[in-house]
């Protein structure tokens, strides 16, 4: 059976590498089958690809015909990939991928930047970076149309190795054949308390300080979470965890409420601040986090998405040189 279907999907690949109408018109097929795996919903799919949810349904249905297979096990609340769905989805990503490249290179042929870019950032960085970074981005290349997604380290990164991301900004992750990392510096971390902790009266402090806390974090889907966790390992520091949130800003709220202490970046503190809060640099060795920058290296790199990265390495020197003056 995997044989057969494996047969099929290859065979589809061959036709849908014509560029013809039929070609085009089969891509559409592939970005809504694409839309419905992502969404694990018709109906999320079709508000996703801006459709009516029968013409989404009508072009899956004729996709499957195509195949020969269903691609679906339609459930009474969800939809799950059947084997031929399995085997499809991987060629459908790529397939879309090139087409996406196809379309950058012909870009590339005009003088000027333009065209699509689809831009990615983990939500402990995005509020704080991208609003100025894409402002001035749009300031300097107007004819480029912007895409945002804002998602968790995993989500990101296997947005940016299937092609739907060009670039994104993140912290720590792994590199592999399908993403490189480019560093934009590291950031330190710094201690949130409330305004009244006596603690709040220090200097400096250290993880040592800390270690009868309560502690707000975030959810360890997020990178700072296994890094803030991380170093209370590498110090055999076990505080009592009150709080795995979701948002930075919840934290924040928290910890001025009182509730506990948190770790957070320099960047939140500096964009965002609380009242009811203090926010306390540590002693050296001071706790630092890696900034990313992730590409597929293996993808046709477009002139926007070289724009985009040396305006945001612009970006993050700026701001290490606004943290070196603030450490002063």
């Amino acid at each position: 059976m995997r044989k057969r279907a494996s047969f099929k999907v290859t065979r589809l690949a061959l036709l849908w590498s014509r560029c013809d109408r039929t070609y085009l018109w089969r891509s559409h097929q592939l970005r809504y089958f694409v839309a419905v795996v992502d969404e694990g919903s018709f109906s999320r799919a079709a508000a996703k690809v801006r459709v009516a949810q029968p013409s989404l349904s009508q072009q899956i249905r004729k996709l499957e015909a195509e195949v020969g297979q269903p691609l679906f096990d339609r459930l009474p609340r969800s939809v799950v990939l059947t084997e031929a769905g399995r085997c499809l989805i991987d060629y459908a990503r790529q397939i879309l991928a090139s087409i996406g490249d196809a379309r950058r290179c012909v870009d590339e042929l005009k003088d000027k930047v333009a065209g699509g870019l689809a831009v990615g950032a983990i939500p402990t960085i995005a509020p704080y970076v991208l609003p100025e970074l894409i402002g001035k981005f749009q300031k300097h290349y107007p004819e480029v149309t912007l895409e945002i997604v804002e998602d968790v380290t995993d989500g990101i990164t296997r947005r940016v190795e299937a092609g739907e991301l060009d670039v994104a900004l993140a912290s720590t992750c792994q590199q592999s054949p399908t993403l490189r990392r480019e560093s934009m510096g590291n950031e330190p971390l710094l201690a949130l308390v409330p305004k009244r902790h006596p603690l709040a009266k220090k200097t400096l402090v250290t993880l040592d300080d800390l270690k009868s806390q309560r502690f707000l974090l975030l959810h360890e889907m997020h990178c700072l979470s296994q890094q803030v966790n991380h170093l209370l390992a590498v110090r055999r520091l076990r505080p009592e965890i009150a709080l795995a949130g979701s948002q930075l800003g919840t934290i924040a709220n928290m910890v001025a409420a009182a509730i506990g202490v948190s770790i957070v970046p320099h960047m939140m503190v500096k964009h965002q601040a609380t009242p009811g809060c203090v926010s306390l640099p540590f002693a050296p060795p001071v706790p630092e986090r890696e900034l990313n920058l992730l590409y597929n290296p293996l993808r046709f790199q477009s002139k926007a998405a070289a724009a985009f990265r040396r305006e945001a390495a612009a970006a993050f020197s700026t701001q290490r040189s606004s943290i070196a003056r603030d450490a002063k």
